[in-house]
């Protein structure tokens, strides 16, 4: 699954210690989710499109 955290996350200027310190999860797991490797448990994608004041649909593409 394709995904925009990695363009949200450069555009608010955060690291991703820093969002991961966000959204309660290590900077390698906001690494996996960029990368595609992890696609993360529905709280977890609810509380990214919270962080970035959009959707679940419009951060997470499915291909």
């Amino acid at each position: 699954m394709r995904n925009d955290v990695r363009e949200l996350r450069a555009g608010k200027g955060l690291s991703q210690g820093d969002l991961g310190r966000e959204l309660g999860v290590s900077r390698q797991t906001v690494n996996a989710i960029e990368q595609g490797r992890y696609d993360p448990s529905l709280p977890l994608a609810i509380r990214i499109a919270r962080y970035f004041g959009t959707t679940v649909e419009e951060v997470f593409h499915v291909d």
